[in-house]
């Protein structure tokens, strides 16, 4: 099939290097010819084409999308005359926070309280109602840390609403966790689930840093109550694709924090971390093939990301059981350029394997 993307980045680039040994063929929506996935396929750039979207559509058989942000009128238009996987339902949901969380309460699916938030006064109302500390975020976009506010004091809800420039917000209550956690899954044209181990993640400045995967320490019945609130996120929304949730593991169970309907950057493990990487998979659901086993392939695996500088990654290409993945992309501050996969088979052979990775790394 020809496979339309939706953006340009490093996410097109891998499910392209993903679906090429599938006999696909892809093309890329951007704004330029420099962008990551630009050598992977067709380009349609808005600066060769001020029609480039609808060069793309009439290239593919199938049209998928990088991000949540994607503008959803395009969408409805696109699939007016090709599928657009995943679908707009989803797309819908998962590009604004208030209607993400009402979601989940819909399904009965544990998330931290959150009030939405378009005036000052609503904001010290819901502050009130709250307490705090909690966290105003905008409601629509933001990623990667940015567009959040952590209130702790009174005295900052002030401060915090104008940081937020006059848009539409939500709080949301503060959730004392244990450590971050996500879930992979994939559902196919037909319905078919596939599911990934839960992983746990390491965040700094907002970023995700390390993802070790499987998660260790997770009893079987909190991996199965995750793939519960999947299984009903996926059907609900009638979703085809990968689809991420976030969670917190706290004291009390698990709280999930926000999903993405879209290959993440917690999976990327899977590359070589398992039988079938979230790239192919998403790309077999797209287009209808059966899914892949997302069986793990080690004990245990790793991914450490890339940020801002290349760094030096000849400790990665000298070690047997790393994989370097860099995206061909500009360095810059807090900038995904990169990433680490790391396996192995006992986990003191994976810590030994990070430490030799840590300057990478945050201290």
């Amino acid at each position: 099939m020809k496979i339309g993307v939706l953006g340009a980045g490093q996410l097109g680039r891998m499910m392209a290097i993903s679906g090429y040994p599938l006999n696909h063929q892809f093309g890329f929506s951007g704004y330029s010819a420099n962008e990551p996935s630009a050598l992977l396929g067709h380009m349609f750039a808005q600066e060769d084409n001020a029609d480039n979207i609808e060069s793309l559509v009439a290239f593919a058989d199938v049209i998928t999308y990088e991000s949540e942000n994607t503008d959803i009128e395009m969408l409805r238009e696109i699939n007016k005359d090709i599928p657009v996987y995943p679908g707009e339902k989803s797309l819908f949901t998962t590009q604004h926070r208030g209607r993400e969380k009402a979601l989940f309460e819909q399904l009965d699916i544990p998330c931290a309280p959150y009030k939405m938030v378009n005036s000052l006064a609503e904001l010290e109302k819901a502050v009130t109602h709250i307490g705090l500390p909690a966290i105003l975020k905008t409601a629509t976009e933001g990623y990667d840390g940015k567009g959040q506010f952590l209130i702790r004091r009174e005295d900052q809800v002030k401060e915090a609403f104008e940081s937020m420039n006059g848009v539409e917000s939500i709080l949301e209550g503060f959730v004392n966790f244990k450590r971050e956690l996500s879930l992979i899954a994939v559902r196919g044209i037909d319905n078919d689930h596939k599911y990934y181990p839960l992983v746990e993640n390491t965040h700094h400045d907002g970023i995700l840093r390390l993802t070790i995967a499987p998660a260790q320490n997770i009893d079987p019945e909190v991996q199965k109550t995750a793939e519960l609130y999947m299984q009903t996120l996926l059907d609900e929304m009638d979703h085809v694709g990968v689809l991420t949730i976030e969670l917190f593991e706290t004291e009390n169970g698990l709280v999930v924090n926000e999903m993405a309907p879209r290959v993440h950057n917690s999976g990327h493990w899977s590359i070589e971390g398992a039988n079938t990487s979230q790239f192919e998979n998403h790309i077999r659901a797209i287009s209808g093939m059966p899914l892949g086993d997302t069986t793990p392939t080690h004990n245990f695996s790793a991914m450490v990301n890339i940020i801002g500088k290349i760094g030096p990654v000849k400790i990665a290409l000298n070690m047997a059981n790393a994989h370097l993945h860099l995206y061909d992309k500009t360095e810059r501050d807090n900038r995904k350029l990169g990433h680490i996969n790391i396996t192995a088979d006992s986990l003191v052979a994976l810590e030994k394997s990070i430490e030799q990775l840590k300057e990478f790394l945050p201290n």
